[in-house]
């Protein structure tokens, strides 16, 4: 393919309508009809019948952007050619004349919708893979006026069209590789399939994530983790220290459950934590993803008044009830954790406790460790009788139940 000449392609596509309009519009009309390329203004001294054609603008076919004409070869430039067509008669090119024969030009561009170019001499366009199609379009006399700047600035009655696609390829010749599974040192050349399959490639970087739905969980939740590399062999998700059960991969997103023995309390708190996806190399090293943060939530199932705990305070400043509560769920905290209980009724925050947290309830069966605690309420403490919220915090973070208690 001579590619070389598409770089001619803009005026070989001026010469081209030259010509074909030049013999549309003789077989139309019995008076000669000159077609000439170029501005309208020299035209302003001519005699004759004259039909003008300007190129004025050439844009990017965005329909084309990157397609290729040939596997291996950069993909050429794609135009759009944009003209204004304009008659004159005796140059004046507001006369009715003047308008009969810009309307025979309309005539046959209509009749050349298509530019065949099997049969033409323009080498430039020879290679154009499509004809190249023409159609009319809207012109205001804003931008025609812009376009008429000759000596006396005088708007000109003119019709607009492009022309697409126009190709502009590069020089560079096309890079073929040669074929795969095909031994070339052989002769001649032998087939061997996947044995003559080499690649070369980057291993892995490793996994990557980007975000973890829901961002706060519970015990026994289904957390979703998306990114890239997340089906790869060997993989875990590391919860702060803790090894999350992984139940699905695929490339771009994994699932974990958080179940195990962080229920029972004794391996991690709730609280915020990194979140990453961890690889095992086949050298035994591990090879982390980048880190996302989780909450980590309590969960608090039921909140229970101790029988014949519930005393009437005596101080003045005081008035009410206190008590002692025990709390029951998973995550519950420890003795180092920073824990919060706040009662709530109608609204609003009736009392922020704090401390009295008893983490050893003698309670048959036994408990499991960060299960059941037990809230005792000191005198100070004490709100009026009725029935109250348990709003319960962990590290900073918050249940999602809130059982009620009657206070009374």
């Amino acid at each position: 393919m001579a590619l070389i000449d598409t770089g001619n392609a803009i005026g070989a596509v001026s010469r081209l309508l030259h010509t074909r309009l030049q013999e549309k519009l003789n077989a139309l009309s019995l008076t000669p009809v000159i077609v000439e390329i170029g501005k309208p203004e020299k035209q302003i001294n001519s005699t004759g019948v004259k039909l003008n054609l300007f190129l004025y603008e050439a844009q990017f076919d965005a329909s084309l952007k990157n397609t290729s004409i040939d596997e291996g070869r950069q993909p050429p430039l794609w135009l759009v050619l944009k003209y204004i067509m304009t008659a004159f008669h005796n140059g004046e090119s507001d006369s009715d004349i003047a308008h009969e024969y810009l309307g025979k030009g309309m005539q046959a561009l209509k009749e050349l919708s298509f530019l065949p170019l099997s049969s033409s001499n323009f080498d430039a366009l020879k290679d154009n893979p499509e004809v190249l199609k023409i159609t009319f379009d809207e012109i205001n006399a804003d931008l025609l006026s812009k376009l008429m700047q000759g000596p006396d600035e005088k708007y000109r009655f003119s019709i607009a069209f492009q022309v697409r696609p126009v190709m502009i390829a590069s020089r560079q010749p096309s890079s073929y590789p040669l074929l795969v599974g095909v031994d070339y040192t052989s002769s001649p050349p032998d087939m061997i399939g996947e044995d003559g399959i080499i690649i070369s490639a980057l291993p892995s970087l490793g996994p990557a994530i980007t975000h973890i739905s829901p961002a706060r969980f519970e015990v026994n939740s289904t957390i979703t983790i998306l990114g890239n590399d997340l089906n790869a062999s060997g993989l875990s998700v590391m919860l702060g220290l803790t090894e999350l059960a992984v139940i699905s991969r695929q490339p771009n997103r994994l699932q974990c459950m958080v179940n195990g023995n962080i229920a029972a309390g004794n391996v991690i708190s709730a609280g915020n934590y990194p979140i990453s996806v961890v690889q095992i190399l086949p050298t035994g090293r591990r090879r982390s993803s980048n880190i996302l943060v989780g909450n980590l939530l309590p969960s608090l199932e039921s909140a229970d008044i101790v029988p014949g705990t519930v005393l009437n305070s005596s101080l003045p400043e005081s008035p009410g009830v206190y008590g002692e509560i025990d709390l029951t769920g998973y995550l519950l905290a420890a003795e180092h954790d920073d824990i919060l209980v706040a009662l709530y009724r109608e609204g609003k925050t009736v009392r922020v406790l704090d401390s009295a947290f008893d983490f050893t309830v003698p309670q048959p069966p036994p408990p499991s460790l960060h299960t059941r605690i037990r809230l005792k309420m000191k005198e100070p403490d004490a709100v009026p009788q009725g029935t109250y919220r348990v709003v319960f915090r962990v590290n900073g973070q918050q249940a999602r139940n809130s059982p009620e208690v009657n206070l009374s």
